[in-house]
């Protein structure tokens, strides 16, 4: 496609998302890899200077796992969920709050966005109760996972007047609960919660994969579409499985909260960003009602 072509098709996108907020969820390689992550921001920036208003939701699990390494911590997880103790929650508030948050400013900054770092406690922003013990498939006893939390409430006073500033909130999330605990949060989980609670227009998960496939072995196989009432059929077939489960949930739950569409998109992908938001097809997986 010549260039003129691609500004040609991205104007009626730029029309239809003026003003509108978009939920960007950093993961993967979006976050691991110097270029992909430079690459992400400056099309986070460019998304902020043709008149949308972005707001990013940052993972970091790989990350914690390394500094937990470092500092002879043994990570535990049961299928899949992290266990979370005191001496855990320093380590992924260090790693969350103090070290990613921080680069992907740092990043955004580089490329002329105003951004600001945010942690779900400052100022009460994620509100969250610690999930009680429950059980879990493969075990007789109910488990407790530990400082885990649930989200109850966003306070969306705080992003409204950072956004409407000009800046881009990088939060962590890691979220308060009435006593001042922290509580670690899923960082899928907490997007969708923020996404609904600011009435995102989107939301996109950056992943490692190109989106849902019909067939895991052929990234031909994408499913570019996928309407919310497919989804209980498609976890049924197998189709959605493993890791996509959560996130795909979480996307059925921010469009029965009035976000219009996500989309799984692989963060590998140059621009993928650019791509999903600019173009007709997109590049991965868009949800909606």
């Amino acid at each position: 496609m010549k260039d003129i072509d691609v500004l040609i098709e991205a104007l009626p996108y730029i029309k239809k998302f003026h003003n509108k907020k978009i939920l960007i969820k950093y993961g993967g390689h979006a976050m691991i890899d110097d270029e992909a992550m430079s690459s992400t921001a400056r099309d986070t920036v460019l998304l902020k200077y043709v008149g949308m208003k972005p707001l990013i939701v940052h993972g970091g699990g790989p990350e914690i796992s390394r500094s937990m390494d470092k500092l002879g911590k043994e990570p535990e997880f049961i299928q899949g969920l992290r266990v979370t103790d005191e001496e855990t929650m320093e380590i992924i508030e260090m790693v969350l709050v103090g070290k990613i948050s921080t680069e992907i400013v740092s990043e955004l900054i580089k490329h002329d966005g105003e951004a600001i770092s945010l942690s779900g406690k400052d100022s009460s922003l994620i509100f969250a109760h610690k999930k009680g013990a429950r059980k879990i498939e493969g075990f007789e006893e109910e488990v407790d996972l530990g400082l885990v939390g649930e989200v109850d409430e966003i306070n969306t006073d705080l992003l409204d007047l950072f956004v409407e500033n000009d800046y881009i909130p990088v939060i962590s999330p890691v979220g308060i609960a009435k006593d001042g605990t922290s509580l670690n949060l899923n960082a899928d989980t907490a997007a969708g919660e923020v996404a609904s609670a600011v009435n995102a227009e989107k939301l996109i998960i950056l992943t490692d994969v190109p989106g849902v496939l019909r067939d895991p072995s052929d990234p031909g196989s994408l499913i570019q579409k996928i309407r919310i009432s497919e989804v209980p059929g498609l976890i049924e077939e197998g189709i959605i499985s493993g890791g996509m489960i959560p996130k795909i949930e979480t996307c059925v739950k921010a469009i029965e909260n009035g976000v219009k569409s996500c989309h799984i998109i692989d963060g590998r992908k140059k621009h993928a960003l650019l791509l999903e938001v600019f173009t007709t097809n997109g590049i991965g997986t868009m949800i909606f009602e």
